[in-house]
């Protein structure tokens, strides 16, 4: 499982577990799964999906920030985040 946080200027949007996480990367979406290679990019604008443990899907809208990924960890820092339906 994959450690997650959503962290905007106005507060932690999501702080959980998801099975994978797929980002709107500046120049194309990208897909992190447990044991991924160390990452850092940048976000463009988009929706961030997160898929937990039980199979259900979370949706956030992100504007731009980055996203980093260390040992399982996935911190996306984003200018805007916002939770869908």
């Amino acid at each position: 499982m994959l450690d997650v946080a959503i962290i905007s200027p106005e507060r932690i949007v999501f702080e959980g577990q998801a099975s994978q996480v797929v980002a709107p990367a500046h120049d194309g979406e990208v897909g992190i799964l447990p044991q991924h290679a160390p990452l850092m990019t940048l976000l463009g604008k988009g929706t961030l999906r997160l898929v937990g443990a039980s199979g259900a899907a979370q949706e956030f809208e992100v504007a731009g920030g980055f996203l980093q990924v260390i040992e399982d960890r996935v911190r996306v820092v984003t200018e805007a985040a916002k939770g869908k339906g």
